[in-house]
């Protein structure tokens, strides 16, 4: 004689109670850690403009050294800033043709106004004016 049993088909799944507590640590975790992604982006864009501004004297140097500092200082006063990063793109790595697409958005180059004295490039936060030593 065959019996026959009712089988009941157990599901494992989570509860509500677990789903909710895994979505509540994942948030406390977000929260925690969005601060400092949002300052580790920031340290980020302004070590990229250090660079650049770096990158734009290396190119000053070369062109002077190339062109003679006679030559180049001459010409270079009466020209504006964009004229004068145009002269420097020869010299410069995978340089666009605006300084404002080589300057990261945030920040602002000005280039020297006088190769006499070979100073740096200026590094300027576009946000409060203020000028960052490098």
């Amino acid at each position: 004689m065959i019996t026959s049993s009712s089988s009941h088909s157990t599901y494992k799944a989570f509860s509500l109670v677990e789903v909710l507590a895994a979505v509540g640590i994942i948030g406390i975790i977000a929260f925690l850690a969005i601060p400092n992604i949002v300052q580790i982006k920031q340290d980020s864009e302004r070590n990229l403009a250090i660079s650049r501004a770096e990158a734009v004297n290396m190119a000053i140097v070369s062109y002077i050294q190339s062109n003679g500092k006679d030559t180049v200082a001459s010409g270079w006063t009466s020209k504006s800033n964009q004229e004068r990063y145009a002269a420097l793109i020869p010299y410069l790595s995978f340089a666009p043709a605006a300084l404002t697409d080589f300057t990261p958005a945030g920040y602002t180059i000005t280039l020297p106004a006088d190769l006499n004295a070979l100073t740096k490039s200026v590094l300027t936060v576009n946000s409060d004016g203020s000028t960052i030593s490098y």
